[in-house]
């Protein structure tokens, strides 16, 4: 992989290509507390495609600006925007795990020329109703304040404590170290910027948006994250054109829980249509 970084829109943005560069582009999109390093191992199983793999702002070589208001939606959604036309990509397919799903789920639904399919790995389109949006604000506004309080590595340990993660206990010891590693390397003021500007409860609700997306969609949940599962059952019924496959033995992070599995599925995906 080649690890890249440039201004766009005034801050520094960090990106990884990696695979054919003649082939179809894939972007992918991480989680919260992950980054563009998190799809390394990929790379040779999704090879045939011409990868791009942003840092998040507040994540990896992107900068973590002050003002949380500049991690919102719009915010990023432009940001990508302005990334893709610096490197010269016109159409793509779309992968976002968890919040990474969310901010593809925003731009798939502004920008839907752009986008030849969409594949949504333990997403959300966010929270419906605004006295659930209030109550996530609050929980996350207090996260943030820990985080800056008590750092990453107190973050760390707390973060590999939730329920959300449970099933990650049953891999190799290795494993779990690289993920550790990959979520101790943040900064707290990047992601105290992330919990308090594009947390599920900052971000808009796209429910409704879901009915209009009109490009092939492919969800990704594990059998073991009951959560995640439902809200993909319900998405489902909304969007007029997705499928979705359910890992068995999986939770939440399934791309590290069963890689081989995941990669299958997004090969398949991009492979339905002819180029991604």
């Amino acid at each position: 992989m080649e690890q890249l970084t440039g201004q766009i829109r005034g801050i520094r943005v960090g990106w990884s290509e990696g695979g054919d560069p003649e082939g179809g582009p894939l972007v992918l999109l991480h989680g919260f507390t992950g980054s563009s390093d998190v799809w390394g191992s990929f790379e040779q199983v999704l090879g045939g495609c011409r990868l791009i793999m942003p840092d998040l702002t507040g994540h990896g070589r992107t900068d973590s600006p002050a003002d949380p208001g500049r991690y919102g939606m719009e915010e990023q959604i432009a940001d990508l925007d302005a990334l893709f036309d610096a490197i010269g990509l016109d159409r793509f397919s779309l992968l976002g795990y968890s919040m990474g799903g969310r901010v593809a789920i925003g731009y798939a639904a502004a920008r839907q020329e752009r986008v030849r399919r969409l594949i949504l790995e333990s997403t959300s389109p966010g929270l419906l109703l605004e006295e659930e949006r209030q109550k996530r604000r609050d929980s996350d506004k207090n996260l943030a304040a820990f985080i800056l309080r008590e750092g990453i590595p107190a973050f760390t340990d707390y973060w590999e404590g939730i329920p959300l993660f449970e099933s990650q206990l049953g891999l190799p010891a290795a494993r779990r170290r690289e993920v550790r590693e990959g979520r101790l390397c943040n900064r707290p003021e990047g992601l105290a910027g992330s919990l308090l500007g594009i947390g599920t409860g900052s971000q808009p609700s796209y429910w409704e948006e879901l009915h209009g997306l009109s490009m092939p969609v492919t969800l990704i949940t594990g059998s073991l994250d009951g959560k995640y599962a439902a809200i993909a059952s319900r998405m489902l019924k909304a969007l007029p054109d997705a499928r979705h496959a359910e890992v068995e033995g999986a939770g939440h992070a399934v791309h590290v829980e069963n890689p081989e599995r995941f990669a299958t599925i997004v090969k398949e995906a991009i492979n339905e249509g002819g180029q991604p």
